[in-house]
Parts: structure tokens; C-alpha cells; sequence
């Protein structure tokens, strides 16, 4: 499988946003977009031309970039979008969001979907109380995730869980922060995802 094993906020300050790849950082000024707001390389500074095309792929490439998604499993979700009914660019986003490393990521059990990536690989997660080690595993309403007992004396799961709750938790989720387990009560709606999220640039991206 491809790898990156470059600095990750270069992704940022390519999209000129933050994308919250290096969890607590990103909320401090140590933050490469607060520093740095402009692109990597000796040509950031520049005045790139601007085409449809290009704000379309720069869309495409911050969401697959937020959810840690390579082009090959992006590219499937945009075909299984299509066939589902409703939105096309929202079910894209559902899709996504109901990933198991997004879930672990939502209830504050990772500092961000990298890490929650590898705790799952390691097989740290149970899901409805079988082992799941499958980050792009499929939830929906009504599963149960947990932390495998042998895991929850890690400090840095207990830290991070401590910062998430602090910073609040997503309507859609019930967290049990005492037993290390939580509930997805429903799939979120539009309102409940982020809003720069433009997704309908990415379908037009994939319809050309």
C-alpha cells in the first residue's frame, strides 16, 4: 500500500485550510497554516491561474486527503455514491464518515485518523464485540465500538479521549468515556458535516 513519509502539513498549506492531520498541533501556533498560509515550494508565494479544472481537483484532493483515503478507494466511493440514492456528493460524504477510522476519530479515541488508521491495524478496536482491523470497514446506526480491554491503560488514548470530549463530540455519536466504548446513533446529516466541504465540485470533477 502507498505511504506518505513526508511532513503532512505540506497537505495543509497546499489547500491553504487546515485539515487537522496532526491532532493537538493543528489547534496550537505551531501550526504550519498559521505560519506559513501559502503553498509549499519556491513558487507558493506565486499568483497561480485559477480554471474549474483546477479548483475541482484541489476540492477532490483536500477531501481525500482529510479522510486519509487513497485515489483508487476514492474514486470507489464516488462510484458507489452514484448508485445509492439521493445526493451524490452527500452520500460521498456519509460513505466517509462512516469508515471505522473516522468513527475511532469522532469519539476522541485517536488524535486523528492517521493514528486511529494504525490503532485499528493493531487490532485495539472491537466492533459489536468482535475484532475489527479493517479501517475502511463500513459502520452504520447502532454499532457499538470499544476499546479491546488490554488497550485502555494506554495514556494516550485516555489523553486524547479527555481533549475531544473537552472540545465536544459529534450529535450523531454517543461516547462512554468510563468504559471506553461507543454507540453511532445515527449517520450525520449535511448540517453535522463539516462545511468547507464543497462536494459538489468533486462529482463534477469525476462526471467530466
Amino acid at each position: 500500500m502507498a505511504r506518505y513519509r513526508e511532513s503532512v502539513c505540506r497537505f495543509c498549506r497546499r489547500e491553504t485550510t487546515k485539515l487537522y492531520l496532526k491532532g493537538d498541533r493543528c489547534y496550537s501556533d505551531k501550526c504550519s497554516v498559521e505560519r506559513r498560509n501559502y503553498p509549499p515550494g519556491q513558487h507558493g508565494q506565486g499568483r497561480p491561474k485559477t480554471t474549474d479544472y483546477g479548483v475541482q481537483l484541489r476540492e477532490k484532493q483536500k477531501v481525500r486527503r482529510i479522510y486519509g483515503v487513497l485515489e483508487k478507494q476514492f474514486r470507489n466511493c464516488i462510484h458507489l455514491a452514484e448508485r445509492k440514492k439521493g445526493v451524490t456528493g452527500e452520500n460521498l460524504l456519509l460513505l466517509l464518515e462512516s469508515r471505522l477510522d473516522n468513527i475511532v476519530y469522532r469519539m476522541g479515541f485517536a488524535a486523528s485518523r492517521s493514528e486511529a488508521r494504525q490503532l485499528i491495524n493493531h487490532g485495539h478496536f472491537l466492533v459489536n464485540g468482535r475484532k475489527v482491523d479493517i479501517a475502511s470497514f463500513r459502520t452504520k446506526p447502532g454499532m457499538v465500538v470499544e476499546l479491546k480491554e488490554k488497550s485502555r491503560s494506554n495514556p494516550f488514548i485516555e489523553e486524547s479521549l479527555k481533549t475531544a470530549i473537552r472540545r465536544g463530540l459529534p450529535a450523531w455519536l454517543e461516547v462512554d468515556a468510563d468504559n471506553f466504548k461507543g454507540v453511532v446513533k445515527a449517520m450525520p446529516t449535511r448540517e453535522e458535516l463539516p462545511s468547507n466541504i464543497r462536494e459538489q465540485l468533486i462529482v463534477e470533477f469525476y462526471s467530466r
